[in-house]
């Protein structure tokens, strides 16, 4: 495990946020990420809630924004040094970020994330 001050770790989830291509960027919808210091399960790293965007359709309006949440201390447990924790930061944001365009954790598992 690592230590690592939460402004930190919020600079490496931006970080990762600024890797995601622009023409993916742009085409986010009406979502939040967040950083949170505790996983409501243990192991679990990121969290997606909210509907993809593959399945919103014309009654989609009005709803609360995505919300992915970026576990800190589940994250950090796993890692041993900064460089784990950048990399485990990145692949996690892109898979949760997956799933707001509706990849799922077979395919995400598949490649690598």
């Amino acid at each position: 495990m690592i230590e690592m001050s939460r402004e930190r770790f919020e600079d490496l989830v931006g970080e990762a946020l600024d890797t995601v291509p622009p023409e993916l960027a742009r085409q986010m919808r009406n979502i939040v990420i967040v950083v949170e210091d505790e996983s409501p399960e243990p192991g679990l790293l990121g969290l997606y809630q909210g509907v993809p965007l593959t399945e919103r359709g014309d009654w989609y309006g009005g709803v609360l924004p995505d919300h992915i949440s970026i576990y800190r201390h589940e994250i950090l447990a796993i890692c041993e040094t900064e460089a784990d924790v950048v990399d485990e930061v990145r692949i996690t944001v892109v898979h949760e970020i997956a799933h707001h365009f509706g990849i799922d954790d077979d395919w995400l598992h598949k490649h690598g994330y």
